[in-house]
């Protein structure tokens, strides 16, 4: 208990100095995110703050497994994938790289987290074991890339990435321990309170943004954590599908609408629920602080009686994201702007 007074809190702290001394060094260096017709934001705004989280997140992984509080396969796959999906995304933020190399790099990632975590395990499905096999670790890979993806594509306003790593990574913590794994509870908390570190400095109006080094790092990590917990209980994984709803359903239902009308899915755009709905309240503090209020009062009932209760996961994630749909349709997600 000593070991997590210390280790947690240090975490928080170490990203919150850092994510400041990014700010600093962003400013002086004129490394900021100027407001143009695809963007969500009015201010000028420093980019590159995302490095904090992943900074003070690898730096206590390795400590974690020195100390027992974290099993060395899945702390080298989290090292691994992580580490490089980060400098893939800072390099991109300082300058550009192709979208088919960085593809390629989301993939060998998602393969080194794959190789170490063993791939995809069984999962329960309508009561009925289901064992994938080679395409069970197709599956992996192409979820988790998309989850760096998409987490990529919902940092497009202040706090929402960091808010809902923060709400998601708690939510998980406790249904971890009413659900008797306790020993799961170290990196999904530890990424939570590196993220909280630089929320400080992210929270609507946000004085620095995330860019892609921690969005990528951010959606690749909560992946890998999921197909970590799904080893020891397949229905912790329906549960972090649960709980991650509302990026999922955004993200996945405005790219199958930009895909049905040929648009390329990688240029810049203004056209996520998440995105209308900040254009439509004025600011984004009403929908950052939205999501937040979905996570908790909506989708970790949900997460919980599938984790906790016995409620089939499939079941429970139709349940969760119906409303989902219906309420990223209501905001027009995928919908052609008209400026």
């Amino acid at each position: 208990m000593d070991v997590w007074l210390f280790t947690l809190p240090l975490i928080a702290g170490v990203s919150l100095i850092v994510t400041g001394l990014l700010r600093r060094y962003a400013l002086s260096h004129s490394l900021i995110d100027v407001p143009n017709a695809r963007s969500s934001h009015t201010q000028p705004t420093p980019r590159g703050g995302g490095v904090a989280i992943v900074v003070s997140f690898l730096l206590a992984l390795p400590v974690a497994m020195m100390l027992g509080l974290l099993g060395f396969d899945a702390g080298i796959a989290l090292l691994g994938s992580g580490a490089l999906v980060a400098i893939i995304g800072f390099m991109d933020d300082h300058g550009h790289i192709a979208a088919r190399w960085r593809l390629l790099g989301h993939f060998i990632a998602a393969l080194w987290a794959l190789y170490w975590l063993n791939g995809f395990p069984p999962v329960s499905l309508l009561g009925m074991e289901l064992d994938l096999g080679w395409a069970g670790i197709v599956f992996a890979a192409l979820y988790l890339v998309w989850m760096l993806n998409l987490y990529n594509f919902m940092d497009g306003i202040d706090g929402l990435a960091s808010v809902e790593a923060c709400s998601a990574t708690l939510v998980m913590c406790i249904i971890y321990v009413a659900a008797g794994h306790v020993q799961l509870v170290w990196p999904a908390l530890a990424l939570g309170l590196a993220v909280a570190g630089f929320l400080y400095w992210n929270f609507p109006p946000a004085r620095i943004f995330m860019g892609d080094a921690g969005s990528g790092f951010l959606g690749i990590t909560l992946g890998a954590l999921s197909l970590q917990a799904a080893w020891v209980d397949s229905r912790l994984f329906w549960a972090w599908l649960i709980i991650l709803g509302v990026f999922i359903v955004d993200a996945t239902l405005t790219l199958i609408r930009r895909l049905l009308r040929g648009q390329k899915v990688y240029e810049a755009h203004r056209t996520h629920a998440y995105q209308y709905a900040s254009r439509r309240f004025g600011r984004h503090l009403p929908i950052t602080l939205s999501v937040l209020v979905i996570n908790a009062v909506w989708l970790m009932p949900i997460a919980w009686a599938v984790a906790c209760l016995g409620l089939d996961g499939l079941v429970g994630v139709l349940l969760a994201y119906v409303p989902l749909v219906l309420l990223a349709l209501r905001f027009d997600a995928g919908k052609p702007e008209v400026r």
